[in-house]
């Protein structure tokens, strides 16, 4: 699926995304998943194992609920956007048989959520104030800018000179040292939300030093990817936000694991975005309405990423920056099977 415009972050650029779709017959019932493994290593370094060694997990398999998908493919270390693809799937399925929206399946408890938007790095600043006017303009709550080395300060300052009342915050994806402190800590004169990731993706020794130099909360993406890891990035003092992605922590076994610990902790959390189709944003949709996330996440419309998506009604955005939760079954959304059909470039049947 061809982006509306390029999406540019401290690692790469992306003009066409490869979605990986799985379509799971569970009991006579369908349910649809989005693997949001990137086109390249970057962001992860996984690539997708589901033909060859996550299914021969589950074939045959009996369980009485989506619940129990995660122990069966706990054998696999990592892989855990394919896992999760694989049992978001199921949870849809199970949803759907039993007639209720997936989100109220899996504890949620709003109806409505709250919508922030991510913006990618930009040429220039100019280019870069035309984008958050223009996404200001169509309701977001929250605006998050890419930065990287030399595209930092400047479009921050710029930014904040020009929509002093906004929530805005910062994502580095990785992009700096512990020794980059004195230049982040230059940001605090912004009044950021937070700062997203900005030290290495494993790095959590390098967070917990870097956030007792600033007063401004360290949100982690990267380094966190199971229960684990966030209980050690909470109780070391790594970080005051988290954000949770389905595909990055396995699945909503492990995500609602990590949203329970945050809230034990008083931790914010929030839904991240990783260029999914309207499947994988279904599911962000479904996973953000727990009662722990409570700040603005990265669902967004489908029109701000997709001339055409592939599931009807599309997401939309209300004038007042929010998302009405779909109160049908499953995750509320068809699937355009004829359009996925179109779009399809391979296909294999596991039976």
């Amino acid at each position: 699926m061809k982006l509306v415009a390029p999406f540019e972050t401290s690692m790469e650029r992306t003009e066409v995304r490869r979605v990986v779709l799985i379509e799971a017959n569970v009991d006579g019932v369908t349910g649809w998943g989005e693997c949001v493994a990137g086109e390249t290593p970057s962001y992860s370094p996984e690539t997708t194992v589901l033909r060859d060694h996550l299914w021969p997990l589950v074939k045959g398999k009996e369980f009485g609920s989506a619940g129990d998908v995660w122990e069966l493919l706990a054998h696999v270390r990592g892989h855990n956007m394919a896992k999760a693809a694989l049992e978001a799937a199921v949870w849809h399925a199970e949803a759907v048989q039993k007639g209720i929206p997936l989100w109220k399946l899996l504890g949620g408890t709003r109806e409505e959520i709250a919508s922030g938007v991510s913006i990618g790095i930009k040429e220039s600043v100019e280019e870069l104030v035309a984008a958050v006017k223009k996404e200001l303009a169509a309701g977001y709550q929250r605006i998050k800018i890419k930065i990287k080395p030399g595209k930092d300060l400047a479009p921050v300052q710029r930014l904040r000179q020009d929509f002093p009342r906004i929530k805005l915050m910062v994502d580095a994806n990785s992009a700096y040292t512990l020794n980059d402190w004195p230049l982040l800590k230059q940001l605090e004169g912004f009044y950021l939300m937070m700062i997203e990731q900005p030290l290495g993706w494993d790095d959590l020794y390098g967070h917990v030093e870097l956030q007792k130099k600033l007063d401004t909360p360290i949100c982690l993406d990267e380094c966190i990817h199971t229960e684990e890891q966030a209980r050690a990035a909470i109780e070391l003092g790594a970080c005051r936000i988290i954000n949770i992605k389905l595909g990055r922590v396995g699945g909503y076994t492990v995500a609602r694991r990590i949203h329970d610990l945050c809230q034990q902790h008083g931790i914010p959390v929030w839904c991240g975005g990783m260029l999914e189709s309207g499947i994988g944003r279904a599911h962000n949709i479904a996973l953000s309405t727990l009662p722990g996330f409570t700040l603005p996440g990265d669902v967004t419309a489908s029109k701000r990423y997709w001339e055409e998506d592939i599931i009807e009604p599309e997401v939309t955005v209300s004038p007042q920056g929010t998302i009405r939760v779909p109160l049908g079954p499953g995750i509320g959304f068809e699937p355009r099977v004829d359009r996925i059909e179109k779009l399809t470039v391979r296909k294999e049947r596991l039976t």
